[in-house]
């Protein structure tokens, strides 16, 4: 087993050189692939966009992301996945030979174990949710398949695995995942939004039911990471790992553990339920002012524009049970603006401004 593994960590590693070797001129863009790629973007930047003209896909992007990133979280604690920057430094697979030069890069000191990719996972995921619903629009209420039709299915698939070789290629380019990695992702990805394709109760949950969800996602992860202690296994391992091996310490970030990528999913699905059971939510997007255009364009415009200036708010380090409390709260801020407080200040200054003309 451990032969065969090193076998397949060499193959990873060779394949890492070789890409940072041949096309070291494209690091820029690998990098923002991958800094593209974080779970951030679809929080800050898709979900507004989407739930202003779809609802129902904004809600099923937000849900596709936080259950696939938890269970991203789950099973990288259950298979103890190597990343490539440290792997080339601990193993003794090169004991006879000299290990290939492996760069670093400032995305690269991840902290977590690193099988699946959660960055190849969460865009698998989150690309499925856009083109399916894309395509679903396209097909119309009677469910036709035109030539028109076709042609988008080909232009829209085409452009998903583009994204994913894309996203894939970088996480093995600056050295964060073994190739195997970021294809277990892309599956993984692919099927909890296949998955969520079938779950209708998320668009009509209560805010009893997005509390107890939040509560047991919460629980499950600590209850499961008390239990491997208690056990004598340290699902912070990788963390002594990163610290060890990463080429420079400013590059180790506390938002990349495990802990704070749980507080920060939670945190944005308990903030959707609130939103979407707020009477904000429900006298602005609900009402006859949802409907039109001009006001979806105006809250997504408002929204980019706020969540950007939110955005540069980061909680500060040095104490980490602080910084995972502002982390939930800052998640959770991030659809009530969107979803409820935004729309809701939007359709008071139109309301007021119809009143005026009057």
């Amino acid at each position: 087993m451990e032969a065969g593994m090193n076998l397949l960590h060499d193959m990873g590693i060779q394949a890492t050189h070789w890409l940072q070797e041949h096309f070291q001129g494209s690091q820029d863009w690998f990098l923002f692939i991958s800094f593209a790629a974080d779970l951030r973007n679809t929080f800050f930047v898709l979900f507004p966009t989407w739930f202003h003209f779809s609802e129902s896909v904004g809600i099923r992007l937000i849900w596709v992301a936080v259950i696939g990133d938890w269970l991203n979280l789950v099973f990288k604690w259950i298979l103890f996945g190597e990343r490539p920057y440290w792997w080339v430094h601990e193993t003794d697979y090169y004991s006879n030979t000299s290990a290939p030069d492996i760069q670093q890069f400032p995305l690269t000191c991840e902290t977590g174990p690193g099988s699946p990719s959660g960055h190849a996972m969460g865009a698998a995921g989150v690309y499925y949710v856009m083109v399916t619903a894309l395509l679903s629009t396209a097909m119309g209420k009677k469910q036709l398949r035109t030539l028109r039709y076709w042609v988008l299915w080909m232009v829209l698939w085409t452009g998903f695995w583009a994204v994913q070789v894309c996203v894939c290629l970088s996480r093995v380019f600056i050295a964060a995942h073994f190739p195997h990695q970021v294809i277990a992702g892309v599956i993984s990805g692919m099927a909890v939004a296949k998955t969520f394709q079938h779950v209708r109760c998320i668009y009509h949950a209560s805010l009893r039911r997005y509390l107890g969800i939040t509560f047991f996602l919460f629980s499950f992860a600590l209850g499961f990471y008390l239990l491997l202690r208690v056990l004598g296994v340290d699902l912070l391992w990788t963390l002594e790992k990163a610290r060890r091996w990463c080429a420079h310490p400013e590059w180790v970030h506390i938002d990349t553990t495990p802990f704070a990528s749980l507080l920060r999913n939670l945190g944005i699905l308990f903030g959707l339920g609130l939103a979407l059971n707020s009477h904000m939510y429900l006298e602005s997007c609900r009402g006859e002012q949802g409907q039109q255009l001009p006001f979806r364009l105006g809250c997504i415009a408002t929204s980019l524009l706020v969540l950007h200036l939110f955005d540069a708010f980061k909680p500060p380090s040095h104490m980490q049970l602080l910084f995972y409390v502002l982390s939930f709260c800052k998640s959770a801020a991030v659809p009530l603006a969107t979803v409820s407080l935004i729309p809701y200040c939007i359709s008071q200054l139109r309301a007021t401004q119809d009143k005026k003309a009057v």
